[in-house]
């Protein structure tokens, strides 16, 4: 499943695309990518034709377009009778969820439809630029849905973004900010980091602590951390705790500038073109291979994979060594 650095690939391609045009037309060809949106495809099709899109935002690996329409403008009549003053405040926004095979692609329209199109945005004309915006999913475990904006509970941005609000997707509003937020607070993340009973791994996949770190991600931020994934959380010490966080964030500006880790053709960016970071990988997928770390140092030592709830996790039995009083 993409991890945040790959739906940050997507973000940052999709805003310098889609910001500032409008939806002029929208083309849902199987229903199923839409069944989040409980009114339907007339609905769904209704909320998004003639709005604007105003930013692409994410948090964690939740993804997000804010949508104007004629009502949210400056100067316009609301349904109340009282005119609008201020800068646009979009309301509602168009959800995407990449699920396991979910792909969002700017083409233009000579390009013949991908075989897994699900939905098709038409775009207003921009000169230079694709003028549809396809969603494509071969598995059908993600998914397109409007979904309200509500305020966030710090009153800080909802998520990256180029111009950022102090609204969340209402479905994104109970994850945990990320370690590429510049919001994120370390000083909150470990007070409640050190509130758990569990392990490490366990804390970091938990997004209501911290958002957008999945199995791939936490097994090479541990990895660098020199940390078990089994270390009870409770006895972390704060700048064991500000390596892992640290460590998280360095891993996943890496990934981006490899633009994402892609193991199949499933993973792209909005141009179709596939990620790189799997080259680089320490930890994950490396099961009887040497670790890199000790290597250098003259050490042998082979990266082990061991069961961890349902998946897999890898770490070096002699630099991340397994605590005495591991919890799972």
């Amino acid at each position: 499943m993409p991890e945040l650095p790959e739906v940050e690939v997507v973000r940052r391609g999709l805003v310098s695309w889609v910001r500032g045009r409008t939806i002029e037309a929208v083309e849902v060809l199987d229903p199923r990518s839409i069944r989040r949106h409980a009114l339907g495809a007339d609905d769904f099709a209704g909320n998004l034709e003639g709005a604007t899109v105003a930013d692409v935002v994410r948090r964690g690996k939740f993804l997000w377009l804010p949508l104007l329409d004629g009502t949210d403008l400056p100067g316009s009549v609301g349904a109340d009778g009282t005119h609008s003053t201020g800068p646009a405040q979009p309301r509602v926004a168009l959800m995407a969820h990449l699920g396991m095979s979910g792909q969002l692609l700017m083409q233009d329209s000579v390009v013949p439809d991908e075989k897994h199109l699900k939905v098709r945005l038409r775009l207003s004309p921009q000169e230079g630029m694709p003028g549809q915006l396809r969603f494509v999913d071969q598995r059908i475990f993600g998914g397109l849905f409007v979904t309200s904006l509500v305020p966030t509970d710090d009153a800080g941005p909802g998520g990256l973004a180029e111009s950022p609000l102090p609204l969340i997707a209402a479905e994104a509003a109970h994850i945990a900010r990320d370690p590429l937020d510049p919001a994120f607070s370390f000083d909150l993340f470990y007070r409640r980091l050190r509130k758990r009973k569990t392990g490490l791994k366990r804390a970091l996949l938990d997004q209501g602590l911290v958002s957008g770190i999945g199995n791939i991600y936490a097994d090479e931020a541990l990895w660098r951390a020199r940390l078990h994934f089994a270390r009870p959380t409770d006895t972390l010490r704060r700048a064991e705790a500000q390596r892992v966080i640290d460590s998280a964030r360095e891993v996943m500006l890496d990934a981006l500038a490899a633009g994402g880790t892609s193991f199949d053709s499933l993973y792209v960016n909005v141009n179709g073109a596939s990620g790189y970071f799997d080259r680089s990988l320490n930890a994950y997928g490396r099961e009887g291979e040497p670790c890199r770390r000790c290597a250098a140092a003259g050490i042998h030592a082979t990266i082990r994979r061991e069961q961890f709830m349902n998946r897999s996790s890898h770490t070096c039995p002699v630099c991340q060594p397994r605590p005495r009083n591991g919890r799972w």
